[in-house]
């Protein structure tokens, strides 16, 4: 008398007989290829309820409907077809693979000679894929990895209006999408909920569906964009005669190790007819406005800049660098006045004072391209250097540059 194995919990076909465990696998099998659980029970003699408490006790994927099938079939049909994101992924070759490895007792190590993989690769592929019963089945773990690999997960800048509101009220006083995530990550810590990435920020202002952030926030932006743009415009040559070139320049000016080198540049009006004098100290980034209402020519850029920087200790004005323009033809009453060298950039080379080109990009949020520099006052010119200068910089660690230069101050 020959006696079947059965084995326990796996359910019972149409007649009451308990389902013999090479018609479960034949079940599983089935539903993975995309059958629904009443046409696969069909074919193998397995009421629908039963396929279905067999597959979530062994198949451990969520189920749900089959549209068109009368039954249910598993979550992952959907994701069959996904492609998978990683690296040299499993394939369901290199799964089923290890299923029948595992069945003849191979090592890890036999198995991972077998496709081609390390060892631990087919034990992490074991441990995460196994169904609840400690069987590893190639066609169940392959539709887990790929239900795996397409976890939804919702833009963080739509589940969290409050947080949008914050960058909108940051981004209002001219803040950077970067000087906000390094903000919102130095307040919250290890809280991921309350902060957010720069590149986050400008997925959502760059592409309106994914966030919730104002429409037109883009124009905060130093530059106004709506969309990202390619880099790379060079300036025309100079004719300006060159006194002291930037490799002239003293080594503690370029490692910033001693503060007074400062760096400057004019950021002009529509037609050249209006611009605004910059200066910036290269340690401390603290920022000084030119006021030029009428003109600026060499003579009005001269004066401007000795009143300005003349009240300042000696040790805080070692050194002005420049770019080549004609502005700068009265260096050497500059020189003499102020009692500091001045260098010049080699020509077409702005990213040599690159501590000026990047202030004078946040100087364009209230100074738009396009607009007449010359209605602004002095008294303006004064009021947005103070914001500048109170404002957190992450090259200083979050301090502003006016307490940065306030410190130097003091210890002198």
């Amino acid at each position: 008398m020959t006696v079947r194995k059965y084995e326990s919990g796996g359910g019972v076909g149409v007649r009451g007989v308990p389902i013999v465990a090479a018609t479960r696998e034949s079940l599983i099998e089935m539903a993975c290829a995309g059958s629904s659980f009443t046409a696969a029970g069909r074919s193998l003699g397995v009421s629908q309820p039963s396929a279905v408490r067999i597959w979530r006790r062994f198949g451990h994927v969520e189920l749900i409907p089959v549209f068109g099938s009368g039954g249910l079939g598993p979550v992952v049909q959907a994701a069959a077809a996904a492609e998978p994101v990683q690296r040299r992924p499993l394939s369901s070759e290199d799964r089923a693979t290890i299923q029948a490895g595992l069945r003849l007792k191979l090592s890890y190590a036999a198995i991972g000679e077998l496709i081609g993989r390390n060892k631990g690769v087919v034990w992490r592929e074991v441990q995460r894929n196994s169904s609840p019963d400690g069987q590893y089945r190639g066609c169940v773990a392959h539709r887990v990895a790929a239900h795996r690999r397409r976890r939804s997960k919702q833009f963080k800048l739509i589940a969290n209006p409050a947080l949008c509101r914050r960058i909108e009220g940051w981004m209002d006083q001219g803040w950077s999408p970067r000087l906000i995530a390094l903000m919102l990550a130095a307040e919250h810590g290890d809280d991921h909920t309350s902060r957010v990435s720069h590149e986050t920020i400008y997925q959502a202002l760059y592409v309106q569906t994914r966030g919730s952030l104002r429409a037109d926030l883009h124009r905060k932006l130093s530059l106004k964009r709506s969309h990202r743009a390619p880099r790379g415009r060079s300036r025309g040559p100079s004719t300006f005669s060159e006194a002291f070139k930037i490799s002239d320049r003293p080594a503690e000016a370029a490692d910033r190790a001693v503060p007074g080198h400062w760096e400057g540049d004019l950021i002009q009006g529509p037609g050249n007819q209006s611009a605004i004098g910059t200066l910036v100290e290269r340690t401390t980034r603290f920022t000084i406005l030119l006021h030029l209402p009428g003109r600026h020519d060499a003579a009005t850029v001269a004066d401007a800049m000795i009143r300005e920087m003349r009240h300042l200790p000696d040790h805080l004005r070692r050194s002005i660098t420049w770019d080549r323009g004609t502005e700068m033809a009265d260096y050497a009453r500059i020189q003499l006045a102020l009692e500091a060298k001045l260098y010049f950039c080699d020509p077409r080379s702005p990213w040599q004072r690159g501590t000026n080109e990047n202030t004078n990009r946040l100087l364009r949020f209230w100074f738009e391209k396009g607009s007449d520099l010359s209605v602004h006052t002095a008294a303006d010119l004064r009021r947005v250097a103070d914001t500048l200068n109170k404002r957190p910089r992450p090259t200083l660690d979050l301090e502003t540059p006016a307490d940065r230069l306030n410190k130097l101050l003091l210890a002198a």
